[in-house]
């Protein structure tokens, strides 16, 4: 008998020792995303906009990505790629979630398709618990009351804001995006959220999965009680100084529960920012946010895991896109890729941990702007053409029909001041072919994207 219970203990912990060992080794995962920050409102990037220290400590002891795009220049479709690790038109999101009138007018659906691949869903399958705490805007607000819950999506907790289906009531007391009236105020929203990261890091003794999605530097911005509402620079720096603070706060939060070692911060933004303060939010780059130029998609990216990450690191050779962050934080935590979908980002795993990728082996695409009425974008020399795409060295532009194109070398110019479309033809007329196909390779809003 004593034999038998002996053999079985052996079979048993031989079962249950690796998975625990497994589980040691996945870390836990935080993704803080800002709304509509530039590399101009932090101090580790250069810019004079906030003093931005515990970001800056994180630049400091982590990775910096120099090539760092977002997968549209706004936030749903932004959102849609991150999540998705798919070009965000495959999932006929093309605009800003808004209106059923709204989103029909820019030829998009009505939010995120459930059956569209999910991060979380994925690493909750994997073993992880996830969460969504912070703006969601991939579905849900307005006139949307049919969109899919955040369990759809696989998390197993979450505080969104209005524009999501299952809105907080502490910070949703009317029908909009914030009020006097909500129980946390505006400029309490970052501290609520880290809160809430904290929280659920506490309760759980398994790997964790956070979306930490800020909006504060999103418009309005309401740093306290006495200061009025505008759009002013002053406001922004007050904004963006509060959230810094929150982000420290979540690091001594990461350092008191003992698992700082054990966790993958990323910071990141959704897209360019608006306004661009005379371009200095962009650090001189053209564009902004509603712009394919390089103001409205490139921008911040800070990887942080100490003991994994080599700490003061700036990578400035690898280009990155939000689609590359699916496969490549699967990788990271142990998770395979689902084979049922087809992605478009690649596993640049090896990248964030300190080894960089001299040539991407597929180039990047964006678009924005369907049509002259249903979407906004920014005046003169930063409206851009609605089609881009990087390959290497070279940016490419240009419109659906066939129209407007420029070409730019970026390593010789950054900020976008010479077209060379009608020099270096045969580079023009390559990457226009790509893009244009790659556009009319997207699903119509009736078809279900395969």
């Amino acid at each position: 008998m004593a034999r038998a219970f002996l053999l079985s203990m052996v079979v048993l912990l031989s079962y249950y020792l690796p998975l625990c060992k497994a589980d040691d080794l996945k870390p836990n995962i935080i993704l803080i995303l800002a709304d509509d920050l530039g590399p101009g409102d932090l101090g580790f990037s250069g810019g004079i906009i906030a003093k931005t220290p515990n970001l800056d400590l994180m630049a400091k002891n982590g990775l910096r990505f120099n090539h760092y795009y977002s997968a549209a220049t706004i936030c749903s479709p932004s959102r849609t790629g991150l999540i998705t690790g798919c070009f965000p038109a495959r999932w006929q999101i093309t605009s800003y979630l808004q209106t059923k009138k709204g989103n029909r007018d820019c030829e998009q659906a009505d939010f995120l398709d459930p059956i569209a691949p999910s991060l979380p869903r994925i690493l909750q399958q994997g073993g992880y618990r996830c969460a969504h705490f912070g703006k969601w805007h991939l579905g849900g607000g307005r006139d949307v009351t049919n969109a899919p819950k955040f369990a759809s999506f696989g998390y197993d907790e979450n505080a969104g804001t209005w524009e999501s289906p299952e809105p907080h009531p502490d910070i949703t007391a009317t029908n909009w995006i914030w009020s006097p009236e909500d129980k946390v105020k505006r400029w309490n929203r970052s501290a609520f959220f880290v809160n809430k990261s904290l929280d659920f890091l506490k309760r759980n003794n398994r790997p964790c999965f956070i979306n930490l999605w800020l909006d504060d530097p999103h418009t309005p911005w309401i740093p306290s009680a006495e200061i009025k509402k505008g759009e002013t620079q002053a406001n922004l720096k007050a904004v963006l100084e509060e959230n810094d603070r929150q982000i420290g706060r979540l690091f001594s939060g990461l350092r008191d529960l003992k698992i700082e070692d054990k966790t993958l911060v990323i910071f990141l933004s959704d897209n360019g920012p608006l306004p661009t303060f005379n371009q200095s939010r962009t650090l001189g780059m053209r564009g902004s946010k509603l712009s394919l130029y390089e103001g409205g998609i490139r921008l911040p990216c800070v990887v942080h895991w100490p003991k994994k990450i080599p700490a003061g690191r700036i990578d400035s050779t690898t280009l990155i896109s939000a689609v590359d962050f699916l496969p490549s934080l699967l990788s990271l935590a142990g998770v395979k890729l689902p084979s049922n979908f087809k992605f478009d980002g690649l596993d640049l795993s090896k990248a964030m941990l300190g080894n960089p990728m001299p040539k991407r082996s597929q180039p990047l695409f964006w678009e924005y702007g369907r049509n002259n009425q249903a979407f906004s974008y920014p005046t003169q020399k930063d409206r851009s053409p609605n089609l881009a795409i990087r390959d290497g060295d070279w940016k490419f532009l240009i419109n659906a029909d066939g129209t407007n194109s420029e070409l730019y070398n970026l390593v010789n110019d950054p900020n976008e001041t010479t077209n060379l479309a009608s020099k270096e033809t045969l580079i023009a007329s390559k990457l226009s072919a790509q893009v244009l196909q790659w556009r009319k390779s997207f699903p119509q809003l009736k078809d279900k994207p395969n």
